[in-house]
């Protein structure tokens, strides 16, 4: 099964209107996926999409209309840790772009190194860093592998994204992710090296979509949602239920930002 063949099955579903940009929900988020008004294809219909392996995600695309804008939201994704595979996002992105689409946006809940990003914000991915050493292109033969990553993160979109939460009233600092694999939380050791590397924020995702997403030639920006701070640096309890517990808070901020975005195209 070949990514223009889903793609053209979508569309018998969806309709064939050009779709202007993808999102992809992460944890405690997918309920966004609802508010878009349009046609939900469950990811078990979708030959070559990821099965629900994480609670907190809504397996299911939907392309349809939010704030007049045509959108394919990805209801949840395929981490790394699910079955040791960096590339598992992959091919949905392959029909991403089979679908016409050029823009995608990323979202996370993810924890944060930084005092004055507390749980319950927003951030806006500046950069990041591969802590895990891992890459989806490994295997890849052809020489679009070497993929440069200077504008990984695309300034037009970074642009559009910061003006949509002045414009909504959201605080939206930006910083660094840094990728670790999972699905442990991070050590209190392991937290103090990534803020000495510069990390402002980590995280079990997003990274491999960036690296897939360049390689595809999509423009990517991404978000995270705090829902804790790092390990050794508050008296959390870190889990994934507390994660989906705080992921609504920041949820609500990044609906407004995205919104708003959405109108300004």
């Amino acid at each position: 099964m070949t990514a223009e063949t889903v793609a053209a099955h979508i569309r018998e579903r969806a309709g064939d209107a050009p779709i202007q940009i993808g999102l992809v929900l992460g944890s405690g988020l997918g309920h966004l996926a609802d508010e878009v008004r349009g046609v939900a294809i469950p990811y078990a219909e979708l030959e070559g999409f990821p099965h629900a392996g994480v609670s907190g995600h809504s397996p299911k695309l939907v392309i349809g209309e939010l704030e007049g804008v045509r959108v394919a939201v990805f209801g949840g994704r395929a981490h790394y840790y699910e079955a040791g595979n960096p590339a598992a996002m992959r091919f949905p992105l392959e029909v991403l772009r089979a679908l016409g689409v050029e823009q995608l946006l990323l979202t996370n809940a993810a924890g944060s190194l930084r005092a004055d990003l507390p749980p319950g914000s927003i951030m806006l991915l500046s950069d990041h860093i591969n802590f895990t050493g891992l890459n989806p292109l490994i295997g890849e033969q052809s020489e679009a592998r070497f993929v440069g990553m200077s504008d990984a993160h695309n300034p037009d979109l970074h642009a559009r994204l910061k003006a949509a939460a002045k414009a909504a009233d959201v605080e939206m600092p930006e910083g660094v992710y840094a990728w670790f694999s999972g699905p442990s939380f991070e050590t209190p050791a392991e937290i103090r090296a990534a803020r000495v590397l510069g990390a402002d924020a980590v995280g079990m995702s997003t990274v491999p979509e960036i690296i897939l997403s360049r390689f595809l030639g999509l423009k990517v920006a991404a978000i995270s949602v705090i829902t804790n701070m790092g390990a050794g640096l508050s008296d959390e309890t870190l889990s994934h239920d507390h994660t989906k517990t705080m992921a609504p808070i920041g949820a609500a901020k990044l609906e407004r930002t995205l919104r708003e975005m959405l109108r300004a195209l």
